[in-house]
């Protein structure tokens, strides 16, 4: 059956209450097998279709940009974080990109605390020695890891997620140090203690939680160099992107001790994410969840959904990139 709806790729498996809509206001192409599409296969698929609502997991590049047909006028990503996209190929043909962000601010916090307290408290290890029915009995210094109460947490990037983080770990009486591009208005600071560059804020976290963007100045900003900078015995936490981290440096810390634990969301090259992660004991890894709840991923489509319907309707998107 014709019809005048817009034509919309839409490239992952959506959330029922998403794709619903997404049926009811477009012609949407839907992937009800959840493949993720080849470059090769996204382009091919993009024939005729008005807009392209992708995930973290396609990778627009320039190339693939420069190969869409010309009936696209809008990239309206399911996510917060857009380094998946080349923003200036799509401003080169005039593709209009938003994101989500916003929504999804308290899950990818809630993730982080998860990761912090599960990397303090060497959660791995002792799920896994009940697993492995390896756990053998109560002693005073058996699995002993660190205190997360009253410690010193550091926040690089204090954006939304970063200053929701900062409210739950007052909540441990932490006491709040960041480095972010622009210091905080005093009545969002709220007591945290602002540095003026990374390699000033690094030598006061006890813990460290990561929540940057990616970004070519953010690629491995977390090196073996600023490692250094850090208290030995320190705990580093990761929900932002695997690329603001260089995986040779992070994984030698863990393994010399210099770092007493590391918990990881975000990696690079996921899901085939170096291997020597899962050999060490003393990191607490999870599978790039930081805004898998029902209630966020349900947020994040209606969100895209609301950025496309503005630009079909000529409007300005709220949450326009380029």
């Amino acid at each position: 059956m014709m019809t005048n709806k817009p034509i919309v790729l839409v490239t992952r498996e959506l959330p029922k209450a998403v794709e619903e809509r997404l049926t009811r206001d477009f012609d949407a192409r839907l992937n009800a097998d959840d493949k993720i599409y080849s470059s090769e296969e996204l382009i091919e698929l993009a024939a005729g279709v008005t807009a392209i609502i992708p995930c973290h997991t396609e990778k627009l590049s320039a190339e693939v940009i420069q190969q869409l047909p010309d009936s696209v006028k809008a990239i309206c990503s399911f996510s917060v974080g857009y380094d998946h996209i080349d923003l200036q190929a799509a401003k080169a043909r005039n593709i209009i990109v938003t994101n989500t962000p916003d929504v999804l601010n308290d899950a990818t916090a809630e993730i982080s605390m998860l990761l912090l307290l599960g990397a303090a408290r060497r959660a791995y290890e002792g799920e896994n020695q009940i697993r492995t029915d390896s756990w053998a009995d109560w002693g005073a210094t058996f699995q002993l890891g660190k205190q997360v109460t009253g410690k010193k947490l550091g926040i690089l990037g204090m954006g939304r997620v970063g200053q929701i983080m900062a409210r739950r770990a007052r909540g441990f009486d932490m006491e709040i140090h960041y480095f972010n591009r622009k210091r905080l208005a005093p009545e969002l600071e709220l007591g945290a203690i602002y540095h003026d560059s990374v390699e000033a804020l690094l030598p006061h976290c006890e813990f460290l939680s990561i929540h940057c963007p990616a970004t070519p100045e953010t690629h491995h900003l977390i090196n073996a160099e600023r490692i250094a900078l850090l208290p030995d015995n320190s705990v580093v936490i990761n929900t932002a992107r695997g690329a603001v981290v260089d995986d040779d440096a992070l994984i030698s810390a863990l393994r010399s001790g210099k770092l007493f634990s590391a918990g990881l969301d975000v990696f690079n090259n996921e899901p085939n994410i170096d291997p020597r992660y899962k050999e060490l004991d003393n990191t607490f890894l999870l599978p790039h969840i930081g805004s898998a709840t029902e209630e966020t991923r349900d947020q994040m489509g209606f969100r895209a959904l609301d950025n496309l319907d503005a630009i079909i309707a000529g409007e300005e998107p709220k949450d326009r990139l380029i």
